[in-house]
């Protein structure tokens, strides 16, 4: 049985890249040990250690949002607090998991483009030892932001150097990590330590994997519980050899970077077609494989029953547009098409 067609709905729909595929067909014959005790994951560990530093542990997990409720439970007690930008994946797209599971408050912060700053969190910054307010913990950003923008170095290690001052911890959820770093022209090892990072999840599954994700600890090995907290939260995978093969295939021969730079370029692609079409606009910068345009709701309508796709901000009209590592040229210039007939039909 086949998938529906190729769509801009999210990068979550894709399939899974050939390349991974067959790493993971590759590890199916005989038996191996469980839970991570084999030698596919022994290996896909040190691959990802060499990019990222000998400090760096490794800990698998099954998806996004596993990956960042395990992470930041690594860093925080129930009666301390995350801040994060008010777009912020944790807070809008995670069903309210960590705050349920971790028992944590998140404090939101607005951003004027997905990204938070020194001064922006500083406002966030309230209660410090006061009994009667959460403590704040833990600053967590995304890369790429949930709206299309990447954070340059400086302003990680900023945010890292600042958190750090304040006595709290830096997390980053990297569930479109390889698109920034394609579009910052960096190696994906960049986002380490180095940055100030803490706690990082560096994602597969919206790079062309099925169902890998990994979470990535800077902190001293005695001070960090993740083996403990990974089981404890359901994302120890008991057959791991098959996650961790996926690893294998995306830093084999940088396919990681194959994958996000195509995606990217067919963001680009799709943002200056669209931004052609009279009525249509593209809100914020395209710096990684979203595009964010606003139209109105009737063409979106329309438009939707060709393609489906998600709205952002429904009082705005924005909605989003995803490519993926399968997308082609033909599948943007199809759309774009569709979408100027669309709003010549509402303009006419």
């Amino acid at each position: 049985m086949s998938g529906i067609s190729r769509t801009f709905a999210s990068d979550n729909w894709a399939g899974i890249h050939p390349a991974v595929l067959s790493a993971i067909a590759s590890v199916n014959g005989g038996h191996a040990p469980a839970y991570g005790a084999d030698p596919v994951t022994t290996e896909a560990i040190a691959l990802i250690k060499e990019r990222f530093g000998d400090d760096a542990e490794v800990f698998f997990a099954f998806n996004g949002t596993g990956a960042n409720v395990v992470g930041l439970q690594s860093l925080l007690r129930p009666f301390e607090a995350v801040i994060c930008a008010e777009t912020a994946h944790i807070h809008v797209d995670e069903c309210g998991a960590p705050e349920r599971l971790l028992g944590s408050k998140l404090v939101t912060v607005a951003t004027p483009d997905g990204k938070l700053t020194p001064g922006l969190a500083q406002g966030a910054l309230r209660g410090v030892g006061d009994e009667h307010h959460v403590q704040p913990r833990v600053v967590s950003i995304t890369q790429s932001t949930e709206v299309g923008t990447c954070y340059r170095i400086e302003e990680i290690t900023a945010l890292g150097d600042w958190a750090h001052d304040n006595g709290m911890f830096l997390h980053v959820d990297g569930a479109r990590l390889a698109n920034a770093a394609a579009t910052l022209g960096l190696d994906i090892g960049a986002f380490g330590s180095d940055l100030g990072i803490d706690v990082l999840s560096f994602g597969g599954t919206k790079n062309g994997a099925m169902g890998a994700e990994s979470v990535i600890s800077f902190l001293p090995p005695g001070d960090s519980p993740l083996k403990f907290i990974r089981k404890q939260s359901m994302q120890l995978a008991s057959k791991m050899r098959f996650v961790a093969a996926q690893y294998i295939a995306l830093l084999t021969d940088d396919l990681w970077l194959t994958n996000a730079t195509h995606a990217n370029a067919m963001a680009q692609r799709l943002a200056r077609g669209a931004a052609g079409v009279d009525g249509v606009d593209v809100v914020y910068a395209v710096e990684a494989n979203g595009v964010f345009a606003s139209l109105p709701s009737e063409a979106t309508l329309a438009l939707q029953q060709d393609y489906p796709f998600y709205v952002w901000d429904d009082e705005t009209g924005v909605v989003r547009w995803m490519a993926s590592f399968d997308t082609t040229e033909d599948d943007v210039d199809r759309f774009v098409e569709r979408l100027a007939e669309v709003m010549g039909a509402e303009t006419a």
